[in-house]
């Protein structure tokens, strides 16, 4: 979306905050942007560490922090899911737009799992704001717009025994292992290596997101866990999926049931290579691309907020060829 904001007559700076500054990456865009602690979820083997996510969490640093940002100079405050800006924006009294994935789960038709009171409480009150637009693969018949991802920058071609796979939350040892019996296959694994390098037939690759995009065109699927943007990402360029949320997170977990339930792709919550084996021997869907989201949205930010959230859906829905848009009737089936 920064892109979109760039082409527009709106000035935007940005704050980002859940990891240091140093861990981000692929930055030129958002210009002297400022950065701040915030919140963040730990992780261990492939499911939440709520005692280290306790422990490395401070929400009296997070109330310092929102207490101590200054909106004096701002008409509008854009917050991705982020807390600092939408809790500074509620308290401060100042106009809040919530853009974001999460946003989709306040309404009843879309596919949830995992449900946890925590769960329900971060999706609640992590980031408040008081309009929302949510994304999703569908509209599940409500005020839900299509995915907010770019078209590839490169050319899609579908390399069927040539399969990326990014598994953040996992092991890398483990994946590895998983991974190296399946020797007539290339996987191009993103994870934490600080140079490439190559083990047979499974080539290791630092995080470079322009690398990632590469392969991620050139490839015949996609092996990852069940985060919304690269699934995005690998649905609009026609990439099968292979997905393994991590447990305990409710957003993850949710996103695997619409995978399931939409029939886009496959789900396992184990490492199993009987499902892997199976799952290699299917072919590419094809490309699914979706409409410009970024700049309808900008262009309904400069407008005022011309037209409420459910016309700006149908209208998305409408460019989605793929889809009906959501359906005049509230209790009309949630997709066809």
């Amino acid at each position: 979306m920064a892109r979109a904001l760039a082409d527009s007559s709106l000035e935007v700076d940005y704050l980002f905050s859940g990891r240091r500054r140093d861990r981000f990456f692929n930055m030129e865009l958002f210009g002297d942007f400022r950065c701040m602690r915030g919140l963040t979820f730990c992780w261990h083997d492939g499911r939440i560490d709520y005692l280290g996510t306790t422990l490395n969490n401070s929400l009296i640093r997070l109330m310092r922090d929102v207490r101590q940002l200054d909106l004096s100079a701002y008409d509008l405050v854009i917050t991705d899911f982020e807390p600092i800006t939408a809790w500074a924006a509620k308290l401060d009294k100042k106009p809040s737009l919530g853009i974001g994935h999460q946003y989709a789960f306040r309404f009843d038709n879309v596919p949830t799992s995992g449900h946890t009171v925590i769960g329900e409480l971060v999706l609640k009150y992590f980031a408040p704001a008081q309009r929302m637009l949510g994304f999703h693969w569908h509209h599940f018949n409500s005020a839900i717009l299509p995915p907010l991802i770019e078209p590839s920058a490169y050319p899609l071609n579908c390399e069927e025994d040539k399969i990326l796979v990014y598994l953040p939350f996992e092991n890398s040892r483990r994946v590895i292992e998983f991974l190296r019996v399946i020797k007539d296959v290339e996987f191009y694994f993103y994870c934490g290596v600080g140079e490439p390098r190559d083990e047979r037939h499974i080539h290791l690759r630092p995080f470079d997101r322009e690398a990632f995009q590469r392969d991620l065109a050139g490839c015949g699927g996609v092996i990852a866990n069940a985060g919304f943007g690269l699934l995005s990402e690998a649905i609009q360029a026609g990439k099968k999926l292979l997905v393994k949320p991590m447990q305990g997170q409710m957003e993850q977990l949710s996103n695997a049931a619409a995978i399931e339930e939409l029939e886009i792709g496959e789900v396992m919550h184990e490492f199993n290579l009987k499902q892997l084996r199976e799952w290699l021997g299917e072919e590419c869907p094809g490309p699914r691309p979706y409409p410009d989201v970024a700049k309808a949205i900008v262009e309904w930010i400069e407008s005022g907020f011309a037209v409420d959230e459910k016309q700006l859906a149908k209208r998305l829905w409408r460019n989605c060829l793929q889809f009906q848009p959501p359906a005049e009737d509230e209790s009309a089936p949630a997709y066809q």
